[in-house]
């Protein structure tokens, strides 16, 4: 059973991330040294790159690198982007399963990062009636 654990840095925001060149949408100078910083950090761990396939369950510990306030729904763009070009997982569309949780500042900023199989846990059901 698949079961990975390392960290990365902190990514930029969505926000800093792409760019506008030339009327497309190009990644920017932050997230291509985000990238290759990921990159980096991914080989340092020594972790596999198969580029496994899904479906996935993938757990973010983000420790921002102050107390200002975030969204934690900006950081996730650059920072599963970096795990696909990395090979580490196949593709982000495979992920099943994404839980983002803010853990205390790390100077900096880091995000732990778990991969792992993904597998049914929540059973969703609708009131008769009702539009799923």
């Amino acid at each position: 059973m698949i079961h990975l654990e390392f960290t990365l840095p902190w990514p930029p925001s969505v926000n800093h991330y792409w760019r506008n060149f030339r009327g497309r949408m190009v990644i920017g100078a932050r997230g291509r040294a985000y990238r290759k910083a990921a990159i980096d950090a991914i080989g340092d761990q020594a972790v596999p790159v198969e580029g496994i396939g899904g479906p996935l369950k993938v757990e973010l510990l983000a420790h921002p690198p102050d107390r200002r306030r975030r969204d934690l729904d900006n950081l996730q763009k650059a920072l599963l982007d970096s795990i696909v070009a990395a090979g580490v997982i196949e593709d982000d569309s495979n992920i099943d399963d994404l839980r983002v949780v803010r853990g205390p500042v790390f100077p900096g900023g880091k995000v732990a990062v778990v991969i792992r199989p993904y597998t049914s846990e929540i059973n969703f059901t609708t009131r008769r009636g009702s539009e799923p």
